[in-house]
């Protein structure tokens, strides 16, 4: 079962230039991870998350959240409050001059809910199913494309999807990024 997208707009043509994605997993990143989060009250964002978002745009990286929200599989809040929150997210994020490109969530678990919820699925991190999915959609160029997560199932499915993966123990988000990016772009001039 494909996970579930909320895209910022419509999808470029499929023969538009390819770019570098930055992907990032949502709570314990982006915002405060106090488990289950499904409503905007309970959003803090963590320091320096929009402007790292708004220093990928500037750069002319795809953004993307990628997101497990297994609590629809428990029956703690439906998909439709998972898309309410991104669109609030997104609001916030446009208010720095920020966006997000798409979000994608998962809101399967293999062991709690009902079907069609409750399913071994190809979408939930570690697997790649959120980052292949946005690959396929956008043109994303995986050389110099990351993922930024808090967990190591974050980093293992940024593994099988051909991308760097960076794990985030706190602290200043954009300073966070703003590394990655310079590292990225020297091996760029390294290598042109």
């Amino acid at each position: 079962m494909p996970p579930s997208i909320m895209p910022n707009e419509s999808h470029p043509a499929p023969n538009a230039n390819r770019r570098r994605a930055a992907f990032f997993d949502r709570d314990g990143v982006l915002n405060e991870d106090i488990g289950f989060a499904h409503r905007p009250d309970q959003i803090t964002w963590m320091p320096g998350a929009r402007e790292a978002v708004k220093r990928l745009n500037d750069a002319g990286f795809l953004v993307f959240v990628v997101t497990n929200q297994a609590g629809v599989a428990r029956g703690l809040y439906s998909e439709e409050h998972v898309r309410t929150l991104h669109r609030w997210m997104q609001q916030e994020l446009h208010a720095v001059g920020a966006h997000v490109d798409a979000f994608y969530h998962c809101p399967h678990h293999p062991e709690h809910g009902e079907p069609p919820y409750r399913t071994d699925c190809a979408c939930r991190k570690p697997e790649p199913g959120m980052l292949l999915q946005a690959m396929a959609e956008w043109p994303v160029e995986p050389k110099g494309s990351f993922l930024i997560g808090d967990r190591d199932t974050d980093l293992q499915a940024a593994q099988r999807a051909g991308i760097e993966g960076t794990l985030y123990r706190g602290g200043d988000l954009d300073a966070v990024v703003a590394g990655i990016v310079a590292g990225i772009m020297a091996r760029s001039t390294d290598v042109g």
